[in-house]
């Protein structure tokens, strides 16, 4: 299936893509054989294949060692430019 040079201005005035006239016929190109492929795929059958959400097998991400002590307040701080009642001074950034 191929896509119209229109179909190319319409999707770039929709993301406010500025396209001369040698991106629109390099992305009519490389739009159209992007929609080809997904023709091919849609042949691919996949009965008896259970819907996922993710393509890989989700894993536990908990940390499988011991919580320790965090390092002594005064060391954490002992490289602080600026600091104030116990914590890091920064400048502000919101005004």
């Amino acid at each position: 299936m191929a896509i119209t040079r229109e179909e190319v201005r319409h999707v770039a005035t929709l993301f406010r893509l500025g396209l001369s006239e040698e991106d629109i016929a390099r992305f009519q190109e490389q739009l159209s054989q992007i929609i080809d492929y997904f023709q091919v795929l849609q042949q691919v059958d996949t009965e008896g294949v259970e819907p996922t959400s993710h393509t890989l097998a989700l894993e536990n991400v908990m940390r499988d060692d011991e919580p320790r002590p965090s390092f002594p307040h005064e060391d954490i701080l002992a490289n602080a430019p600026f600091r104030e009642e116990g914590f890091f001074r920064v400048r502000a950034v919101l005004e």
